[in-house]
């Protein structure tokens, strides 16, 4: 004994020769004869083509970050090569660049005596309104 199962849509029985037939006719004939065509029409077909394969094709948010990442890495490795890579040379023509760069940076994390300490207050007193002065 089989049971049957109700299909969740049925199409009618005509539907297989309706599903190809586009309501919608084309207004010209694609891909155009080209043998038939003269020069001037050709190109602006194949300019209108390669723009929309342009535009179909178009990852600009890949684009972006292919173009910072290249950036970034550039930046890097030119930073390290200017401030850090050893170039086996006592003196080197960046030796100025290197040496103010480690100044500036040497104090960030520390404190350093070349600072200004701050300065020692003592004891304040603090004057009322009455002109009494009472010490804290």
């Amino acid at each position: 004994m089989s049971i049957e199962l109700p299909a969740p849509i049925r199409l009618p029985n005509n539907a297989p020769d309706k599903l190809h037939v586009n309501p919608y006719k084309a207004q010209r004939l694609w891909p155009p004869d080209f043998s038939q065509i003269d020069t001037k029409h050709q190109f602006r077909l194949e300019r209108r083509y390669r723009r929309r394969a342009k535009l179909k094709w178009a990852r600009p948010r890949w684009t972006k970050a292919v173009k910072l990442a290249q950036w970034g890495s550039g930046i890097f490795v030119l930073g390290y090569g200017v401030l850090y890579m050893d170039w086996g040379r006592e003196h080197t023509p960046l030796r100025g660049i290197r040496k103010w760069f480690h100044d500036r940076t040497s104090s960030i994390w520390t404190t350093s005596s070349k600072e200004l300490q701050r300065p020692s207050l003592g004891r304040i007193s603090i004057t009322n309104h009455d002109g009494e002065s009472s010490d804290n």
